[in-house]
């Protein structure tokens, strides 16, 4: 018997509003309301709303919360300013990537680790073991927020009427305490869509009123609700990894193009790093994973393994994970795509795929997709698809 998916605090109105639902990584979600391709148009163009409730919140606190951070994690937390936010990874002891998060710093020494929802409970875990020794505790806080989402371009104009917050003066990948519509909410300006737009943690008691205030504050700006189908071209065309797609165990940082997010320079605080052990200002942290990570360093820089790509088709057939990427000429396979789906903005099918280096350059030609079996040709471009305006 497997266990029923969980629902967040909004299923009823989801439901409520047409919402086809959908399982993902263990919770009812919405999938879409009515056309992606209008949910999506509408993030590109005004603005969305999404229920983001099943991602897991972790919090860690104390006052050594940033070096147990900095051990657990790939990047340099402890540097991190309060109200600011930092995206890094956490990896296992031979480099692979167990997840990509968000990391806000909400205090001296207090710290929220947003993971995503199929490996919230892998990422609790780790924290939980890699933070002993350390004067930090490490709590699972999944069912104390609920996450709503407003991306857009007009998703400043929406919220700067419900809240008394300094929007304009919040920058991208920070977050402060405030009220939208009464609501106490953690406004971050964070997002997984390539637009501008703002992420809302609150109470699940109070994520209804604050969805309807939302709605009804967006109306005459074009606010629709979103569901994850659009969620997932709109992160495609912006070209940011999905764990499971792009990122995985048998992938270290190095190996998906992201290894700038791995800070082997990052320093102690100073004081005590751990409990037990004495640390001078500027001593090099040791983390999970470094010896690993750094091999992994070294033999990119020698022969840089297979790159991660955009491709583009000439066609209209839509590529799917797990397709191999061919040498149009040979046959050869050179690749396997990772994402691949209709592209509402650019009008043709886009997917993103690792692919040998020698194929790797934007205009390679000679590229194509095996789909079924026939060799359909595409382009291969620069990531991401889509960039806004800024």
């Amino acid at each position: 018997m497997t266990d029923a998916p969980r629902r967040t605090p909004l299923d009823a109105l989801h439901r409520s509003l047409g919402a086809v639902m959908t399982d993902f990584a263990g919770w009812e979600m919405p999938l879409r309301y009515g056309s992606e391709r209008d949910e999506h148009t509408a993030v590109r163009t005004r603005a969305g709303l999404f229920d983001l409730s099943h991602m897991g919140e972790i919090t860690v606190t104390g006052p050594q919360a940033g070096q147990a951070l900095n051990h657990a994690l790939v990047g340099s937390l402890a540097a991190l300013a309060p109200g600011r936010a930092r995206y890094t990874m956490i990896c296992a002891e031979s480099g692979g990537i167990l997840d990509d998060l968000i990391v806000y710093r909400l205090a001296e020494d207090r710290y929220l680790v947003v993971a995503n929802a199929a490996n919230a409970q892998v990422v609790l875990d780790a924290l939980t073991e890699r933070a002993a020794g350390f004067d930090a505790t490490v709590t699972d806080d999944r069912e104390n927020y609920a996450l709503i989402a407003v991306q857009g371009p007009e998703s400043a104009s929406i919220l700067a009427g419900l809240t008394d917050a300094d929007l304009a003066g919040l920058r991208y990948y920070a977050g402060l305490p405030g009220t939208v519509a009464g609501v106490p909410a953690l406004i971050a300006r964070t997002g997984y869509t390539g637009e501008d737009g703002f992420e809302l943690f609150t109470a699940p008691g109070d994520a209804e009123r604050l969805w309807r205030a939302l709605t009804e504050a967006g109306r005459e700006a074009g606010l629709t609700p979103c569901g994850l189908s659009c969620r997932d071209t709109l992160r495609l065309e912006a070209g940011m990894p999905l764990y499971g797609h792009e990122l995985s165990t048998a992938l270290t940082p190095f190996d998906a193009g992201l290894g700038r997010v791995v800070k082997f320079d990052k320093a102690a605080a100073g004081g005590t790093d751990r409990a037990d052990t004495a640390t001078t200002p500027g001593t090099p942290v040791d983390f999970v994973g470094r010896e690993a990570l750094e091999a992994a360093a070294a033999r990119a820089a020698e022969a840089p393994p297979r790159k991660l790509a955009g491709l583009v088709a000439e066609g209209r057939r839509v590529p799917r994970a797990g397709y191999a990427v061919v040498d149009a000429g040979s046959g050869a396979v050179i690749g396997e795509v990772t994402s691949g789906a209709p592209s509402p903005t650019l009008g043709r099918p886009i997917a993103m795929a690792y692919v040998d280096p020698a194929y790797a350059a934007p205009g390679t030609p000679g590229v194509a997709v095996d789909i079924r079996g026939s060799h359909e040709p595409y382009e291969v471009v620069a990531l991401p698809f889509y960039r806004r305006e800024r």
